[in-house]
């Protein structure tokens, strides 16, 4: 789960032409450590959602690598 999630956030780096990360903690915060703006989060929900059929805003806000392996 946690590679595949990690493939997911580099993908979406890679499109903004951004450094991939090596790897994903915890504690990392979407926004201000990844540097996720809201129409990366859109695409991060709708790849998770191919990959895994989680649909991790459905209950509210995800704000951390933490709150998404909780919905997964």
């Amino acid at each position: 789960m946690q590679q595949k999630l990690l493939f997911i956030i580099n993908s979406i780096k890679n499109n903004k032409f951004e450094e991939p990360v090596a790897k994903i903690l915890p504690e990392q915060k979407l926004r201000e450590d990844l540097n996720f703006d809201s129409f990366d989060l859109a695409e991060l929900t709708v790849k998770i959602e191919e990959e895994f059929g989680v649909d991790i805003f459905e209950d509210g806000l995800v704000s951390s690598i933490d709150e998404i392996y909780n919905k997964l």
